[in-house]
């Protein structure tokens, strides 16, 4: 896949449909592995503040070669923060942090904090995080804005004060979890769904169908798995920071064909071995 192929955003902001994820990734390794994600070809790079190295994905980004504005930098807000107030200081924090003078996409990590994550009610916290969202977009802080992990309702929430609709929500979305009600919602409200863990941390490569289908495309399950939340028209942010395996992840350039994507989309997984206690993976 050509890394210049993009998606363009309700506010006609470009986005590399492939990106890098770095949940996962150290402080300390961080700006290695974006330097390299970036002389590999990538220009989309996906962070937060809950993952603790935004600081290294800054560095990463200041220290390649690469133009600032060539490359397209998102992060998150911390799930906890729910007022007006933290987010206005959270979102100067990460710019800060980052030494960047903008990022391309800030996000609502998630509609409750972690530890209450599918709980309770934030609605008014997540409109009052919105509007200073809203803010830095007007202020050129950002270039984009959005959510993740948000179902339907609570984009509704946000609809229901916002001045500017989400460009964004990030989900969870992989072959065997595509939750295709929310991405034709997202769609149907000019907001577009990226895919975070494609590869379903791993624990897909373990599914004979899949592989089966991958063999016959002559494409690893990796592969396979990337190219299908593309073609559901998603972006794809598959994190690792192995050069070998940014490369190998980018090699996409083929077409699954529709009879295949439905077999995929028809699948249930949602077995995430040793990964089953965050909350994103728990079905909490």
């Amino acid at each position: 896949m050509t890394f210049n192929e993009t998606f363009t955003l309700s506010n006609d902001v470009t986005i590399p449909k492939l990106g890098l994820g770095t949940w996962f990734i150290d402080d300390a390794d961080a700006a290695e592995a974006v330097r390299q994600a970036l002389a590999a070809g990538y220009r989309n790079i996906d962070t937060a503040q809950a993952y603790g190295n935004e600081r290294g994905v800054g560095e990463g980004v200041r220290t390649s070669d690469v133009a600032r504005d060539e490359i397209f930098v998102s992060t998150k807000l911390a799930a906890e923060i729910k007022s007006y107030d933290e987010a206005v200081a959270a979102i100067d924090g990460s710019l800060e942090t980052m030494g960047l003078d903008y990022v391309d996409l800030f996000l609502i990590h998630s509609p409750q904090p972690w530890a209450d994550y599918r709980g309770g009610d934030y609605a008014e916290g997540n409109q009052q995080a919105w509007k200073a969202l809203e803010e830095a977009l007007a202020a050129g802080k950002v270039r984009a804005i959005g959510v993740s992990n948000f179902e339907q309702k609570d984009v509704e929430n946000i609809l229901a004060t916002a001045t500017v609709k989400p460009h964004v929500n990030q989900l969870l979305a992989h072959i065997g979890n595509t939750p295709d009600a929310l991405i034709d919602y997202c769609e149907s409200q000019g907001i577009l769904v990226e895919a975070y863990s494609p590869i379903a941390h791993g624990e897909i490569l373990e599914r004979a169908e899949v592989g089966e289908i991958a063999a016959r495309l002559g494409v690893s399950v990796p592969q396979l798995c990337i190219r299908y939340v593309v073609q559901r028209g998603t972006v794809a942010l598959p994190k690792t920071a192995n050069p070998e395996h940014m490369r190998s992840n980018a090699e996409i350039d083929f077409e699954i064909s529709e009879a295949d994507m439905k077999v995929l989309s028809d699948l249930r997984f949602a077995d995430y071995g040793e990964n089953s206690f965050f909350p994103v993976y728990s079905g909490k």
